[in-house]
């Protein structure tokens, strides 16, 4: 309903990135396989606990950093539950969620300018083979794992280049 994990991708990469804990080249190319597999975004959180420079590392530091990014969610959940019912019934409650709705267009935006767009598009070879890749999923409903793995080799050929 409010766009997923994608929306908190700049604020875990100021989190993590700016700090030092992980690098941004360690962060983008998790990113890039988080977006490979299914599943919730936020399972990148274990990633980043598992690379982190700093300890605990490693597969504490995954079981932390990914018990802290879903316990607020759960935490939220848990306590809203029980007036939830009443909660959307009202007219002011309604349109609230219409407004985050419409603010999530804009974070989403935001994700993928900074850091996708930002460090991936450097050039008209990396803005073609984003521009394949887009067709590829939307117009020829190619399955996502092939057009990572066409990506993958294409930006390799692209850097031989």
């Amino acid at each position: 309903m409010f766009g997923g994990g994608h929306v908190v991708l700049p604020l875990l990469q100021a989190s993590v990135v700016a700090p030092g804990w992980v690098s941004n080249d360690a962060f983008l190319a998790g990113y890039g396989a988080a977006q490979a597999v299914p599943g919730p975004l936020f399972t990148f959180a274990a990633y980043l606990g598992t690379v982190m420079e700093l300890p605990p590392s490693g597969w504490l530091g995954a079981l932390i950093c990914l018990g802290a990014i879903f316990l607020p969610s759960f935490l939220l959940v848990i306590g809203a539950l029980p007036f939830w019912d009443e909660l959307r019934r009202r007219a002011s409650a309604q349109a609230a969620l219409r407004g985050v709705n419409a603010a999530v267009v804009g974070l989403l935006l935001a994700a993928f300018y900074q850091p996708v767009w930002t460090t991936g598009i450097t050039g008209a070879a990396d803005f073609a083979l984003g521009t394949a890749a887009f067709l590829l999923l939307f117009m020829w409903q190619t399955p996502p794992w092939l057009v990572v793995i066409l990506s993958a080799g294409a930006g390799a050929l692209l850097s031989t280049l």
